[in-house]
């Protein structure tokens, strides 16, 4: 298998993570590989979908190796990296000293334990599973060869079905077998949800839609119930950073208020263990605060108000949480659903203008600079749709960010731009930090009662959504 290592940027450091204490101190995993001499080793570990160095090595002569230190590693699953990035993975957890030893032409396979009966199993768990999605994906590939509803295709369609509850029957089998041991509880994270059929009195309208909302609904509810928010060493696996990216990409509604439900559910649920709940506390805001959904800023000011400035991070320093209220305080009053703060100043027309005064059933709100290489492709295009469409219902509020008062005036009068002038150069207003106006061209898009509903939209995409949202309101 290859293997990449990358690096993660967090907004903030990630406290080391704390692991259980044996009768043993500190940690020695001895290495033999039996077929090289002098191999470069990498000890590895997950978080999340990343990767990370934790020590390396050479082998002597004899291929023989020892990564050893006097602090316990934190449980997880960790990765012995060869060269080429080939590697093979195995479980750190209560006891760790023990003997791996493989071949380097094939580690693979030959993977063993000495001093790890927990590793000894997890390889045979690795082994099976293999076999058992192998062959699943055989029969699989079987049924998508074959007339949908014909008779043979029911035939493999009920074999791949019960592939499939071998498999749930194993994953089940494991984890019990190994019930309070990080094995144990891959084992349990990995069984799917299984979503009983939905009960819908007889007569119902729409039955079948439902039936699937109230299927949706249960899958959704119950989709982490496999989890041991208990056990720490699933932080350091590929289990959960999958499970959470599945969860809020493919399961939850991509609507902030949908998102920070399930958020504050998923946060309750791992407050029983504290690296647990720093973890994903960490996970939801890395995540939503480099979304480029449009609307996600909610969600990363609910987690810093329900987390980090609620004093809940003990992790986060506290140059980070400063600076993190800095930027809550700057997106909290423009928010999409909210009331768009007033804006009065000065005007090209030579009298004051007030946002609030615009008559329009949408306003776009445009913050611009001339001399600004993006605001020269945008601004054309803009007026191109203003004067095709001004007369149905859209009004043009621009404020020139710029404090140059001379270029301001000379771009509005060689390019026609007949829309509202906003000039307000000493931010009386406070427009830059009510619209946390970082960079320009900025647009905003405002009903008729001034309430947001699009922000940081690229000029070409507001035809669009004014038809989108028009079409949805008239529904």
């Amino acid at each position: 298998m290859k293997f990449r290592l990358t690096t993660l940027i967090l907004p903030l450091a990630f406290a080391a993570l704390t692991t259980a204490v044996s009768s043993q101190t500190g940690h020695s995993v001895t290495i033999l590989v039996q077929d090289a001499p002098s191999v470069k080793l990498r000890l590895a570990y997950h978080v999340a979908n990343q990767q990370y160095v934790r020590d390396s090595l050479v082998t002597d002569a004899d291929g023989k190796g020892r990564f050893i230190g006097s602090d316990r590693l934190p449980a997880g699953v960790y990765m012995i990296v060869l060269p080429d990035n080939v590697f093979f993975e195995f479980l750190i957890d209560d006891d760790q000293h023990f003997d791996i030893r493989f071949r380097k032409s094939d580690p693979v396979s030959t993977i063993s334990f000495v001093g790890s009966e927990e590793n000894s199993r997890f390889v045979a768990y690795q082994r099976q599973w293999k076999v058992l999605q192998e062959e699943a994906m055989k029969i699989s590939s079987r049924l998508n060869g074959l007339q949908p509803g014909s008779q043979e295709a029911s035939a493999v369609r009920k074999e791949l079905t019960g592939q499939e509850m071998k498999m749930k029957q194993y994953l089940k089998e494991t984890a019990e077998a190994n019930e309070g041991t990080l094995l144990g509880a891959i084992a349990w994270s990995v069984m799917p949800v299984e979503t009983p059929a939905a009960s819908v009195p007889p007569g119902t309208h729409n039955a079948d839609s439902l039936s699937r909302l109230i299927s949706y609904l249960y899958y959704k509810d119950h989709f982490f119930d496999h989890i041991d928010f208990t056990e720490p060493g699933l932080i350091r696996s590929p289990v959960l950073g999958g499970k959470l990216d599945q969860f809020f990409r493919q399961v939850v509604i991509q609507m902030p208020d949908s998102i920070n439900k399930e958020a504050d559910r998923l946060l309750e649920k791992s407050s029983v263990n504290s690296d647990m709940f720093q973890y994903v506390a960490v996970w939801l805001m890395n995540r939503y605060a480099s979304s480029e959904i449009m609307g996600h800023d909610a969600i990363v000011v609910h987690l810093a108000d329900r987390v980090y400035l609620a004093g809940k991070a003990p992790w986060a320093a506290e140059e980070y949480i400063s600076d993190l209220r800095k930027r809550i305080e700057r997106l909290r009053p423009n928010l999409i659903g909210m009331k768009a703060p007033e804006l009065l100043m000065g005007s090209f027309a030579g009298h004051y203008v007030s946002l609030y005064d615009v008559k329009a059933d949408f306003t776009i709100l445009y913050f611009w600079e001339p001399d600004c290489g993006h605001c020269k492709e945008a601004t054309p295009r803009l007026k191109e749709f203003y004067e095709k469409n001004r007369e149905s219902g859209i009004e043009v509020f621009a404020v020139c960010t710029h404090h140059d008062r001379e270029k301001w005036e000379r771009y509005i009068v060689d390019n026609g731009l007949v829309w509202i002038n906003g000039w307000d150069p000493e931010r009386m207003s406070r427009f830059d930090s009510l619209y946390n106006v970082e960079s320009t061209p900025l647009v905003y898009i405002l009903d008729r009662d001034k309430k947001i509903i699009a922000k940081r939209l690229s000029v070409e995409d507001i035809p669009g959504f004014i038809d989108a949202y028009r079409k949805f309101q008239s529904q």
